[in-house]
């Protein structure tokens, strides 16, 4: 039996390569519904939807939900809390 050559790379790189025989199943993963676009979009439904909503609440709390007392402290002898935030 004669001896069997050293396994050499470049030579296995220098070959011409056949062409993959999966390619063609597997070019379904990357159109239609799956593109990259996609699939990140349906990462996060309703996720523009949500940011419209907390946008619009956020705007209606600092329109609409103002404090009254602007700013005025009370201590406890006053009526306010009791002790709480008095110096």
């Amino acid at each position: 039996m004669p001896p069997r050559p050293p396994f050499d790379p470049q030579i296995l790189l220098k070959k011409p390569t056949r062409p993959d025989p999966w390619a063609r199943a597997e070019t379904w993963r990357y159109t239609g519904p799956f593109t990259r676009w996609n699939r990140f979009r349906g990462a996060f439904p309703g996720l523009g939807i949500a940011t419209v909503a907390f946008a619009a609440y956020c705007a209606y709390e600092a329109v609409f939900l103002k404090d009254e007392h602007h700013g005025e402290h009370h201590s406890a002898a006053e009526g306010g809390a009791s002790g709480v935030g008095t110096a």
